[in-house]
């Protein structure tokens, strides 16, 4: 572990005590676990506090841990990635919804602004709701639409699929259908690949 991640691990700890896991390096990056009762206080200590300086937010993104091998525990996750520009210094924020019948984490909007596109989209995607966000709406699927295309459990093909009628000139949708097709390189269909 470089100096620079065990000193920022380390003014974590200082900071932050038992309101977040151990700090763990993963992928070069220093990854917290906080637990959702905890979430706002934490974010606020992270973007506040001197020695840490988390002032800005990356990237936010929902995260179904299902069929994800060796887990145990909650379903849907939050995960956030912070920056401190002061000290160049890079977090990952882990957070899981208590419940995974209805998930729901609270909002950063309220700490770092830009996280209100991303917690749409989760909220779109995995059907992870942000307890204080002020437009939690859809925003990559169809008003429509039915379902979280990104949880694991959702069919691969779909439910319904949208398309302009001329002839009815409105939106209609339709049943999903897929027509199966050939995935194999034509060259290696060809009667004589690999022959002289």
């Amino acid at each position: 572990m470089s100096a620079k991640l065990k000193k920022l691990c380390e003014s974590l700890t200082t900071a932050l005590g038992g309101r977040i896991s151990e700090p763990a390096i993963v992928r070069g990056e220093v990854t917290i676990e906080v637990p959702a009762a905890d979430y706002l206080a934490v974010a606020t200590v992270l973007r506040d506090n001197a020695d840490l300086g988390f002032e800005q937010l990356l990237d936010l993104c929902g995260v179904d841990y299902s069929t994800y091998s060796g887990h145990e525990g909650s379903r849907y996750a939050v995960v956030s990635h912070l920056m401190s520009l002061r000290h160049n210094h890079r977090l990952r924020v882990r957070v899981f919804a208590a419940s995974d019948d209805f998930p729901v984490v609270p909002s950063l909007a309220v700490i770092w602004n830009s996280a209100g596109w991303y917690e749409r989209e989760a909220f779109d995607l995995y059907g992870i709701h942000f307890d204080g966000h002020l437009d939690l709406r859809r925003i990559l699927t169809d008003y429509g639409f039915v379902g979280h295309p990104f949880r694991k459990d959702f069919p691969v093909s779909g439910y319904v699929e949208m398309r302009y009628d001329p002839e009815q000139k409105r939106v209609i949708y339709e049943p999903v259908t897929i027509e199966p097709r050939e995935v194999t390189p034509r060259i290696v269909r060809e009667e004589n690949y690999g022959r002289g």
